[in-house]
């Protein structure tokens, strides 16, 4: 009998996905652990796996097209076999594609909207233009017309490599100088990636939910910047500011239990264990990979780890199991040259840390001016769980750990 195969839900905040790329077509066999798709979530790009076996008998939805959680993409049975009323039956539960008709040429049209319609197969005689997700997407960053591009792809489509040599002076009219210059008003508009959409969701739901506030001090780094420089002579891993930071506030965590919190409403969780959350800027938004028992690792294995997430963040390839569990989160724009911020309470945790640049700057020493390195950090709480004398004492407490190092050694 046919099955209708739905969009699976693939994180805990996943309410759509975008089909990214079908990895089979019409008529193909397939079998359990096949990767049927591509699906982008709010989170990363992950592999479909499908766990019936038979005939793909039909692909409802176009790549690039976003569907909700549970609706329906594709039916799989036996060769040949009628799925028309296993569509009927699905009706209202159509799935919902959110890009333009115009990005979705391969589906057929039908005059009832409640109808499930399956992708047509592409021809040669096709005449709009066919093109990869990607290449869209760099044709659009360039300015360039897909229009005057001869695809290289199977069927003619255009894929990436066609677009690599084409510069965006080749679509536009160039003019002398001493033509005159008309300016000319022009805008751009993509549509929004899931991450976007489950960042605004979640953010927005914490900062106007949960009561904020705000407490910022600055810390000497002299000795920090020192002892990472000698750590670093020694170490196969290079440590980075950031990764002292981390264990910094790992070891706070420890001696500040309240901190490492959340609200759930009716009660207060007082987490033992310590999950530092990272925030990692990539072209679409912030990923947040966590750390798990930071204050139970060398800097050495919390450096390597960092790394690694950070190149899987790049490649859209963090697990569910990388972005959950977090206690307590830390955003860090020093690299950046940012030298304090306020960043917003990422949920389910309690407090997040905005950590600013390492500067040079002047401070009193003993009792003498000299020239310093310092650090501003400002911790953002739900005041719902956290007060302001505690968030203070988790403050002086790093400013303690930060200032004299050796302490995180013990």
């Amino acid at each position: 009998m046919a099955e209708l195969i739905t969009m699976p839900k693939m994180s805990d905040t996943m309410t759509e996905g975008v089909i990214v790329k079908w990895n089979t077509k019409k008529g193909d066999t397939v079998k359990s652990g096949d990767i049927l798709a591509e699906v982008e979530t709010d989170k990363a790009t992950m592999d479909m796996e499908v766990y019936s076996k038979g005939t793909v008998l039909a692909l409802l939805v176009n790549e690039g097209a976003a569907v909700a959680i549970d609706a329906p993409i594709a039916v799989i049975g036996k060769e040949g076999e009628e799925y028309q009323d296993l569509l009927s039956q699905a009706g209202s539960s159509s799935a919902r594609a959110t890009e333009e008709k115009a990005e979705a040429p391969q589906v057929e049209t039908q005059p009832e909207a409640s109808t499930i319609t399956p992708v047509a197969s592409s021809t040669s005689n096709d005449s709009r233009v066919k093109a990869s997700p990607l290449a869209k997407k760099i044709a659009e960053e360039k300015g360039i017309s897909l229009d005057s591009i001869q695809g290289t792809g199977e069927n003619g489509r255009i894929v990436k490599r066609d677009l690599e040599n084409v510069s965006q002076s080749s679509t536009t009219t160039s003019v002398s100088a001493q033509s005159i210059v008309l300016g000319e008003e022009s805008f751009t508009e993509v549509p929004v990636s899931q991450m976007r959409k489950t960042i605004a969701a979640r953010l927005s739901e914490s900062k106007f939910n949960a009561p904020h506030f705000y407490l910022n001090i600055e810390i000497n780094m002299d000795k920090a910047v020192a002892a990472r420089s000698q750590m670093n002579d020694v170490s196969d891993v290079k440590i980075s500011v950031n990764d002292i930071v981390i264990k910094a506030v790992a070891a706070s965590l420890r001696k500040n239990p309240k901190i490492n919190s959340s609200w759930l409403g009716t009660k207060i969780r007082y987490n033992n264990h310590i999950h530092i959350g990272v925030a990692m800027a990539v072209d679409e938004g912030l990923l947040v990979p966590v750390v798990r028992f930071a204050d139970q690792k060398p800097l050495s294995a919390i450096s390597a780890e960092v790394k690694a997430y950070g190149v899987k963040a790049k490649d859209k390839k963090l697990t569910p199991e990388d972005w959950t569990g977090n206690t307590f989160t830390i955003s860090n724009l020093g690299m950046f040259g940012i030298e304090d911020f306020t960043a917003i309470v990422n949920p389910p945790d309690a407090c997040i840390l905005a950590v600013g640049t390492v500067k040079d700057s002047v401070g009193v020493v003993n009792g003498e001016i000299k020239p310093v390195k310092t650090m501003k950090v400002t911790l953002s709480c739900d005041h719902r769980v956290v007060d302001g004398a505690t968030g203070a004492q988790f403050l002086h407490t790093l400013k303690q750990f930060l200032e004299e190092p050796v302490k995180l050694l013990v």
